[in-house]
Order: structure tokens, then C-alpha cells, then sequence
């Protein structure tokens, strides 16, 4: 065997994968016109993801077939998957109630796939954050009873950055539970500015409000507040690597900004965790100089359009040394999933 097979061989762990079950329970609500999903068949191989009687999103049967999963799985060399909601399913526009209900079906269901294969699947779930006190108690549920490895939330909870000190108290819940926290973009800032079809949303959007969430948990001191956070952010941080130096140029040279913030903006950038979805190699080689070599993980967006498709191959082209790409294949995942 030679030695670049050996060095490339290694499968990774891919933190950013999405679920959409293949049926919805009924809704049993009281709430007249509740944007409750439902599906729809649109072939043998795919459904329509339905809110309000219309197609939200067609999906394949990658998102709910666990044995075509693992098939991709086996090809593009992913050892294992952390399984996460297709983020509109996180339903924070629900009433609490409602939304609880979802998150309760989304949890047991996601759960589910966990245990039909544990060695292949790690699992987050969704809580009703438009209600901390009861996504505290369904992130109580999801860990403690059903085992799964922490919750994916969006960047904003109906408009509220996720650094607003009304979510610090869920945050410290998740400390003290041990779970991880993966942020992925809902409803981004300035789309009244995007210029172009729909889609873009996905290409011209995602970055700029996950910086800015990324960007809060700094500013609203939700990070320095709750020691030992895991939170993750997806699509590479975003628009975040642009601000970090920005923010520290603040910080060195006025006051005010000096006053706020309870350390270095370069150095609360290197206590969060980031996938790797930046579809380049300079970026990501970038966003581990920034973040450190500990705090970077593989991430691809599976099953949807806009996914990484080889992301073993795109680790193996990274100009990094051997000991940063194995943390950037598992070991850092390992440890913001608090498996090691």
C-alpha cells in the first residue's frame, strides 16, 4: 500500500447533512392556517416538500432512505454522517405549541435513523426556540432520552440574532447538557437586495447572515458569557473571515469596542467550530488559519443541490500539514460532537 493511499484513505466525518422525513403527521393544532409541512409524491424517487398548499422544495430519497444514504456515504468516502433537519423544518414562525410538536416528530424521527445505524450516523435535533423555555425542555428530551449528539438552530429566531441575550439561558443549557449547537441560515438579512432568481438566496444570502450570527455570539458576549459552548457554524462561518479583522481593528482602536467585548475578536473566532463548505481550497485553508487547525470540520450539505460533492477529495487537496487535515477528517468533529 503506498503512502498516499494511506494518507487519503481515511474516511471523514461529515457535519452537515440534512433530513426531511418522507411523511408528516397530520396537524392536530388549534391554530387555524399553521404553516404545518406536508409531502406530496412528485416521482419514485422524489416528494415535494408542501407549506400552505404549495411547493416549498422538491427533495430526493436521499433524505429519507438511510441504505441510498449510506450508498453516497460509501462512494465519496464519509465514514459517517451527523444528521440534521432541512433548517425550514426548524419552524420558529409556529406557534410554541406547534412548534414543539415539530420538533418532537423531527427529534424521534432523526433519532430513529441514529439507532438503525449508530456507527454510521450522529443525529441533531430541533427545539422551538421562539419559546426558550421550551426548547430547553425538548433539548432536555433530545439529549437525555433520545440520545442524540445536540440541536441544529438557525441563524435568527424570527428576526432576533441567535446572540440576543433572551437565548444566553438555552445556551447554557447545552453547556451543561454537553451538547453540540450547529447554526445554519434561515430567512437571511437583505434578500430585498439580492438581485436574481430565487435560488440565490442559497448562493448570495447564506454567507452574509451567517457571519452576522456568527459575528453576534461575539458582540452580545453570548460567548464569553457560557464557558465551554460547541457551537458550530455552517457554510465556513460565512462572511465572518471578512469581519473578524474589521472587529479587531475596532478593538484595538476605540475604546467603546474595547469596553464590549471581553477579549481579542481573533481570538473568540478560534473558540467556535465551522464546517468547511466554502467549495474552494484557499478559502478553507484560509478559515484554518483563522479558526486554527482545531476548530475546522468537513461539512457538505447533503443531500441538497448546492452540496460538496467529494468532500474526501477536497479535504486531500488542502496544502496543510497531515496532523491538520485528520482533525479537519474526524478528530475535530469528534470533539465538538464531545465524543473525545
Amino acid at each position: 500500500m503506498s503512502q498516499d493511499y494511506k494518507r487519503f484513505s481515511c474516511g471523514c466525518i461529515d457535519v452537515h447533512t440534512h433530513v426531511v422525513p418522507a411523511e408528516f403527521p397530520k396537524y392536530l393544532g388549534r391554530h387555524v392556517g399553521a404553516r404545518w409541512p406536508s409531502t406530496a409524491e412528485a416521482s419514485p424517487c422524489h416528494r415535494h416538500v408542501m407549506l400552505e398548499g404549495k411547493v416549498y422544495r422538491t427533495v430526493s430519497h436521499q433524505a429519507w432512505d438511510l441504505q441510498v444514504r449510506l450508498a453516497d456515504m460509501e462512494r465519496t468516502r464519509v465514514e459517517r454522517q451527523v444528521l440534521s433537519p432541512m433548517p425550514e423544518l426548524l419552524s420558529y414562525w409556529l406557534e410554541p405549541e406547534d412548534g414543539a410538536a415539530m420538533c418532537r416528530f423531527l427529534n424521534e424521527t432523526i433519532a430513529g435513523m441514529v439507532q438503525s445505524a449508530p456507527a454510521s450516523f450522529a443525529g441533531l435535533g430541533a427545539v422551538p426556540l421562539q419559546d426558550v423555555d421550551a426548547a430547553i425542555r425538548e433539548l432536555e428530551h433530545a439529549v437525555r432520552e433520545l440520545g442524540l449528539s445536540g440541536v441544529e438552530i438557525g441563524t435568527n429566531v424570527n428576526g432576533a440574532s441567535i446572540g440576543d441575550a433572551r437565548f444566553r439561558p438555552f445556551f447554557q443549557a447545552c453547556t451543561e447538557l454537553g451538547a453540540a449547537v450547529f447554526v445554519h441560515p434561515l430567512r437571511p438579512a437583505g434578500l430585498d437586495r439580492v438581485v436574481g432568481p430565487p435560488i440565490y438566496e442559497q448562493t448570495v444570502a447564506f454567507p452574509g447572515e451567517v457571519g452576522l450570527a456568527a459575528a453576534s455570539m461575539i458582540t452580545g458576549g453570548t460567548l464569553a458569557a457560557v464557558a465551554g459552548l460547541r457551537i458550530a457554524f455552517s457554510h465556513g462561518g460565512g462572511a465572518l473571515q471578512v469581519l473578524i479583522p474589521r472587529m479587531q481593528q475596532a478593538w484595538e482602536l476605540l475604546p467603546a469596542v474595547k469596553d464590549a467585548l471581553a477579549e481579542a475578536p481573533r481570538e473568540s473566532v478560534r473558540r467556535m467550530f465551522y464546517d468547511d463548505l466554502l467549495y474552494d481550497a484557499t478559502a478553507i485553508e484560509a478559515l484554518v488559519r483563522l479558526a486554527g487547525p482545531t476548530q475546522v470540520m468537513v461539512g457538505t450539505d447533503y443531500p441538497f443541490a448546492i452540496m460538496d460533492q467529494a468532500p474526501a477529495n477536497r479535504v486531500d487537496s488542502l496544502r496543510l500539514e497531515p496532523d491538520v487535515l485528520n482533525g479537519l477528517r474526524r478528530g475535530n468533529a469528534l470533539r465538538w460532537l464531545g465524543e473525545t
